[in-house]
Order: C-alpha cells, then structure tokens, then sequence
C-alpha cells in the first residue's frame, strides 16, 4: 500500500497539467530533445535531485534517501515528425529536421509527454516525502525511443556506470484504453523489431531495349512476391512472426529502365530464435534473387534493432499486487504480448536485472465507444484525455517504486 505521504496532492496535479501542456506544444524529434532535457534537468535541480546528460539529450536523476534498495524508473522523451490535428488549445505547432534536412512537422503523437509528466511528478513525490522509503530512485529520461536509438546511447555513454546500478527497471506507456487502466502482460510484453534497407543494383537501359538492362524493377518485385513465403512456409504457424514491406522506390521515367531500386522492410517477433531464423531466410531470398537475375549482390542497410521487451514474472507479479490494490482489481488488466516495438528492455538487460514495462489507458469510455475510428498512437488525433490518464501513471509509477523502497 503506498504511503500517505506518497500520494499525488491537487496542488501537484495542477502544476503536472501545466508542465503536460508545456511538453505537448514543444516536442522534438529523436535524439534531438535538447530542449526538452533542459527542462527536466530545471525540474530535477530544483527537486534536489542530482542528474546528469547521458547519450546526448537524455538525462538521468539520482534519488538518495538512506539505505535500501536501488530501483530505476525510465520515460522516453521523443516525439514523431507528424503534423498535429487534434484541436486541443495546447496542441504543436512546432517542427524540426530530418537527419536529411527536411524540415518536417512535430508533434508528441505517441503519448511520451504523458510519460516525462508522470514521471516527474512521481519524483516530486519522492523528494517531497524522504520519511515515506528509503533507498535510491534512479529516473531515466531516455531520448530516441522512437529509433532504437535512445537506450543504447546511454548504455554506450555509461549509464550503469555513472548511476547506482539497480535491481530492477519499471517503465510504462500510455495506450488507446480506458483512461484509469492498467494493462500488462506476462513475459513477453513487445516484440522484437528489425527495420532494414535493401538497395538494388541493377543495370539501367532505354525502356524499348530491356536486353541491354538487369531490370531492378523486375528484380525487387521477385524478392518481395518470394519474401513473403518466409512466414507462412518458413515458420511454425504457432510462432509469432510478421514481415512488412511498406516502401518501393526505383525510377524516374516511364521509358527508362533504372540502375537501381530500394525497398524497406520491418520484422516483428518474439523469440530471438524466431527472429534470427526471419533474418536468415531474407538474407538468402535477398542474395540468391540477384544471383538469379545475374545481378551483384544487393546492399543491406540496418535501419533500426529494438531489442526484447521482456516482463520478469516474479517481478511482474509483485507489481501487478499492488496495483489491484491501489487501483482495484478491475482496472488492472492482463493481455496478449503486443506486436509492437520499445527499446526500453535494453535498459535492464544490459546489466541481467529484471524490467517490468505496463501500459496506461488514455481515453475517455465516450471515445472508445463511438462509432468513429480510435485514435490511436502514432495518429495525428491521438490526445489522451488528461485525466484521468495523468494521475493513473503518476499512481502506478509511485505504487510500483514504492513496492521496493517504501517504508
């Protein structure tokens, strides 16, 4: 049960709407939240938290109360190029930069300023109340979720080597479910995700002499028709496994036959046995479609690796007690893993502690319930309602912490 003293006050809740407004109309693109880790480390500073920058424009906190255990809790802090149309007074307008130097529109479209709120208040919480637990709170502000690229910049900056290493990580994301929810699930909670780039070379000819030519048009259209027997004949119906081509790229006229053509590609799965057998058998389809076309060997580009997203069951467990505790059996929910993809499991993985990652509902019953589509995350529409959405993260992330420190 969390302590009095742990509990969100109305005059917190009013300043957490505030900050919530703040990050919404200011997001920034991954790895480039540089205003934002400025923001959090004001907040933390005046909080008496200790922090530090870590992998760029992430940010990580020290909480030290006395003696006890050390616990780590992460929120991501990116935001995705997409133009904003949800109408709410506070919605973005701003924009940022492809690493190619498109300008392109930003908005928060993934729920992550619903996380740093939460998040910072829960350390509000804890600063305000050392009387309450004992130990040390890591807080992990993590920028590049959205890329893979994030967690991995602060392992490789040092994370575990400039912050108290801890016995487990929590982490959360908000969801297109009823506001005032918890859903989990056991074991698995996300896939594994490969994004990859593939580059034909061909050799570019006059449309009206197709002899002359290794038509990468011809030849990309053979990989995908053979790539996509990869699950359906490569692998155990009652493995998960999901491969999507969404991009074809090759050309510029009509009556030209190009040297070139690229398409992408995303893999989801959930064992890293699964997922190596997907990569192996694209790999060879790949190459030995060139091979028969008598062209070189296409080129592979890594675009983007989340790692497993993995829910220890004792860990998990424990958490889930008490949230049915603190919010009552029927607002904790257990569901199926989902096919999407976070690289918050590199976080707990990189030093073999267990992570125990679960998601909050963000939308009123009367949004769920009409006719019209959800919005959902990653959609230009999707605004979590703020309450009760933001009370119920900034609840479970101080339930879950004060499971393992609290008095």
């Amino acid at each position: 049960m969390t302590a009095q003293s742990l509990e969100l006050t109305d005059d917190l809740r009013g300043r957490m709407h505030d900050l919530y407004r703040e990050l919404h109309a200011a997001p920034e693109l991954s790895m480039q939240e540089h205003r934002t880790a400025e923001l959090i480390e004001e907040r933390l500073t005046a909080l008496g938290i200790e922090n530090f920058r870590c992998g760029g424009s992430g940010v990580v906190g020290v909480l030290h109360n006395g003696e006890g255990p050390v616990v780590a809790f992460r929120a991501d802090t990116d935001a995705l190029p997409l133009a904003e149309d949800t109408g709410v007074e506070y919605a973005s307008t701003a924009t940022g930069q492809l690493d190619d130097g498109t300008e392109v529109p930003v908005m928060h479209a993934c729920g992550h300023d619903t996380h740093m709120s939460a998040a910072l208040a829960a350390a509000e919480i804890f600063a305000d109340a050392t009387d309450a637990w004992s130990g040390t709170i890591v807080w992990i502000f993590q920028p590049g979720e959205e890329t893979a690229a994030g967690a991995q910049a602060m392992l490789e900056d040092g994370l575990w080597d400039r912050a108290p290493k801890p016995e487990v990580v929590y982490g959360q994301h908000v969801m297109p479910a009823l506001a005032g929810t918890i859903n989990y699930a056991m074991g698995d909670a996300m896939a594994l995700a490969d994004s990859w780039k593939i580059t034909i070379h061909g050799q570019g000819a006059h449309a009206s002499q197709p002899q002359d030519s290794i038509d990468p048009i011809v030849l990309g259209a053979h990989m995908i028709t053979r790539i996509q027997a990869v699950v359906s004949r490569e692998i155990d119906p009652r493995r998960a496994a999901v491969v999507t081509i969404a991009t074809f790229h090759g050309g510029l006229k009509e009556n030209i036959i190009p040297a070139t053509a690229e398409f992408t590609l995303n893999v989801r799965t959930f064992d890293p046995a699964i997922r190596e057998k997907v990569l192996a058998s694209l790999r060879r389809i790949i190459s030995a479609e060139a091979a028969a076309s008598g062209a070189p060997e296409p080129t592979i580009e890594v675009l983007s690796q989340f790692p497993r997203n993995y829910n220890d069951p004792q860990a998990t467990a424990a958490a889930i007690d008490e949230f049915k505790r603190e919010l009552g059996e029927d607002c904790v929910v257990e569901v199926e893993p989902m096919m999407g993809s976070e690289d918050f499991g590199a976080l707990a993985e990189a030093i073999d502690v267990p992570s125990v990652f679960w998601f909050f509902g963000g939308h009123p019953a009367e949004v769920l319930e009409d006719d019209g589509p959800v919005p959902v995350n990653h959609s230009p529409f999707f605004a979590p309602v703020m309450e009760p959405t933001l009370s119920t993260g900034v609840k479970a992330a101080v339930t879950a912490l004060a499971s393992r420190v609290g008095k």
